[in-house]
């Protein structure tokens, strides 16, 4: 609203050009008056990129923080984690990045919030999302998902920004509960057939693998995987109201 107030007012006093101007500095205002989730050009303009190499070494540093959460270091947690790496980046580079996170965490302590703080500057939203579904996938591979790892997984979340919403809909795709399909829909119960089906759009375009954006496979690989269980999610809650 306040952009085409802008671009009025800026024709009345310059025509054209004050138009544009009206109009380009009424967006930048919608935008930051629009919440938080809203970004303006400024903010797109000056966000830095993280590199490859220093996104994965992070990612390493945030599974070994998941599993250590309990007190126990699963060697399924582990193998599940390694296994990943050598299959995502190939045996010499999944090797060269272990070496690395050995070398770091020599030198300092990880930690997870000052981790997210990083990613949170050079990362968008939606590869955060899948960095926590990637997460619960290492917590999980034991073949439980224990108290103090949820909560751990919860606080990173938590430095990661991650909406409580967005955070139950990826949990609820690990911790088996009642009315799960509906909670990875981000939906309540109640909702009509066609407040089902929209929300099933949405949730498609918004974990739709393209929208991820990255460099990073094993996060491309995540992506995918959480597509796979909205689909999922929508089919169970057609089977059963039978539309």
């Amino acid at each position: 609203m306040i952009r085409w107030i802008a671009a009025i007012l800026g024709y009345f006093l310059f025509r054209l050009p004050g138009a544009i101007i009206g109009f380009f500095l009424g967006s930048v205002m919608d935008s930051m008056g629009s919440g938080s989730g809203a970004r303006t050009i400024f903010q797109d303009l000056g966000r830095q990129k993280v590199t490859p190499a220093d996104f994965e070494l992070n990612l390493l540093s945030l599974c070994s923080i998941v599993i250590k959460a309990d007190g126990q270091v699963s060697q399924r947690e582990l193998d599940y984690v390694r296994q990943y790496f050598l299959q995502t980046y190939g045996k010499e580079k999944a090797n060269a990045i272990f070496r690395t996170f050995n070398e770091v965490i020599k030198k300092r302590e990880i930690s997870a919030q000052r981790i997210c703080n990083y990613l949170n500057q050079r990362t968008r939203y939606e590869v955060r999302l899948q960095l926590l579904h990637f997460l619960f996938a290492i917590a999980q591979s034991d073949g439980s998902i224990g108290a103090k790892e949820i909560d751990k997984i919860r606080e990173i979340a938590g430095y990661l920004r991650i909406g409580r919403i967005d955070y139950e809909s990826i949990q609820a795709m690990f911790v088996k509960a009642a009315d799960n399909a509906y909670k990875i829909l981000e939906i309540d119960k109640t909702a009509t057939d066609d407040e089902v089906k929209k929300a099933y759009r949405t949730m498609a375009k918004k974990y739709h693998p393209d929208r991820v954006n990255t460099e990073n496979e094993a996060i491309k690989k995540g992506a995918e995987e959480k597509f796979k269980e909205v689909q999922k999610a929508y089919e169970q809650i057609q089977k059963e109201r039978g539309i």
